[in-house]
């Protein structure tokens, strides 16, 4: 593939979750990002409600998001941050796809960036998935 578009894909991957991350992490600590967010739907609050109740699961989830962001813009340990983001993924897409159809442009969005970069670098991660 094209290695503009691989420096593309993973210097905006990193910029979304390195800033989403951080706003996050500030919502989290202070009550208040720098970004402002609407109010949840009642089925987004719910299932929001219960990652904050396991009172460790939000700030990690934030705080890999933050690491990975930051490895992928310095071009550090891509692999790794890509493996820490997989799960994320997954699950922002899911949520996005079966409970708040709102955000599911850039839930789609990121995962297509983060599948090029992971084909990008297949030949890295296809022994994961040898016997």
């Amino acid at each position: 593939m094209n290695a503009k578009v691989i420096l593309g894909c993973r210097i905006l991957l990193g910029l979304i979750f390195t800033v989403f991350g951080l706003n996050g992490l500030m919502m989290i600590f202070t009550g208040a990002g720098f970004i402002p967010m609407p109010p949840p739907s009642p089925e987004m609050g719910a299932i929001m409600g219960g990652f904050f109740s396991a009172k460790y699961l939000m700030p990690l989830v934030k705080l890999l998001q933050v690491v990975s962001g930051i490895m992928l813009l310095t071009n550090k340990y891509v692999n790794a941050a890509l493996t820490f983001l997989g799960p994320i993924i997954v699950n922002i897409l899911g949520i996005h796809l079966f409970v708040d159809l709102a955000g599911a442009p850039m839930a789609i969005f990121i995962t297509v960036l983060w599948a090029i970069l992971v084909c990008s670098r297949w030949n890295s991660f296809k022994p994961l998935l040898t016997a």
